[in-house]
């Protein structure tokens, strides 16, 4: 089954891109960073990457399907795509990166990066920490050191949010709204998921809220200033 991908962006507008999900504009972007937007985010057939020293997420579940869409060049593509979805997830050290190339009148490639919850944080304080609720990454290659608590690997992906009477359970993801996956398909789920050391490229995000403190967004001219 195939899940469209939401929106089709394109360098004329500025985008911006954030986790482990986002396009938008500037505007757009501070009014993320203040908790004020949800957001529903994919870049035109380009995968974006993005960095993390650390991801905590609550209530884990994973899926298959295939993303769908427009490339910049306005030509059809479809990518294999492990649906990840969290109710929260926390996010230390985050960088997010995509690189749109031959840029009219530059000549070259432009990398926008974008990097928040860098500053220092105690143990156990998560207010400096990027924040994310109800979010869906569409991952096509996903490096890191993983941990998982109370994990359920081989549970249908229509029952992903099912507690152990088979009804759904009121806050926990299940299959991303909207998404034409199959409900009979492969899933796993876990109550805690920590992540180190992430390198993972995706192709879409979407989220409920997204807070970003210590946002910064840049600009660079070819590729060297990726996240990885």
């Amino acid at each position: 089954m195939k899940s469209q991908v939401r929106g089709g962006t394109r360098w004329k507008r500025f985008a911006v891109v954030m986790v482990p999900s986002v396009a938008a504009t500037a505007a757009i972007g501070v009014g993320l960073a203040q908790g004020a937007l949800a957001a529903s985010f994919s870049i035109s057939g380009q995968e974006f990457k993005v960095k993390a020293q650390e991801l905590e997420g609550y209530n884990f579940v994973q899926y298959g399907s295939v993303d769908v869409g427009k490339n910049l060049e306005g030509k059809d593509f479809a990518a294999p795509v492990a649906v990840s979805g969290f109710s929260e997830a926390y996010i230390t050290k985050m960088c997010q990166s995509v690189v749109t190339p031959k840029v009219p009148f530059i000549n070259d490639s432009v990398t926008l990066r974008l990097e928040a919850g860098t500053s220092a944080t105690p143990d156990g304080d998560k207010k400096n920490k990027v924040y994310a609720k109800d979010i869906y990454l569409d991952v096509s290659d996903l490096k890191t050191d993983a941990e998982f608590s109370n994990i359920d690997i081989g549970v249908a992906a229509g029952q992903l949010n099912a507690g152990p009477d088979g009804k759904p359970v009121p806050g926990k993801p299940g299959i991303q709204p909207n998404t034409k996956a199959n409900p009979f398909g492969f899933g796993q789920r876990a109550e805690v998921a920590k992540l180190s050391n992430v390198e993972q490229k995706a192709w879409a995000t979407t989220a409920g809220t997204f807070k970003l403190p210590g946002l910064h967004l840049s600009l660079h001219k070819g590729t060297d200033q990726e996240c990885y």
